[in-house]
């Protein structure tokens, strides 16, 4: 079962504006774990954080590449964020920089896993 809300939608949008493809791709996989997952997870993350008005959303997703790069533990998500980042006009020097940054902070190992993301989403997008 799979409920419309308002919030749902403009979590929904937020995320087609990153990757097109990506809502029918999130909603199948959450919806078939819950039916409320999209509305909380998404809700929370994309239409009450990603949408605030203090950074614009490439800013944001910048921030959200170094944060996934640094835990080094959500290889699917940084996959992801990574392609979301140059689809709204991170440069792919300015992730080269940013990965850079991730070395110096975060460790070379987190450094290597994040490289392995880029050069597919080079590759994707």
């Amino acid at each position: 079962m799979t409920t419309s809300s308002n919030r749902r939608d403009s979590a929904l949008a937020l995320l087609k504006q990153l990757e097109k493809e990506a809502p029918e791709k999130v909603t199948n996989n959450l919806d078939s774990f819950d039916h409320e997952a999209v509305e909380l997870i998404l809700g929370f993350a994309f239409t009450d954080v990603l949408s605030r008005p203090g950074i614009d959303l490439r800013l944001r997703e910048m921030l959200t590449v170094a944060m996934l790069a640094s835990m080094g533990t959500a290889q699917g998500q940084l996959d992801f964020h990574m392609r979301a980042a140059l689809n709204t006009g991170v440069t792919r020097e300015e992730i080269v920089e940013i990965i850079y940054q991730v070395a110096v902070y975060a460790g070379v190992p987190a450094a290597m896993n994040a490289i392995s993301s880029a050069r597919k989403a080079f590759i994707t997008t």
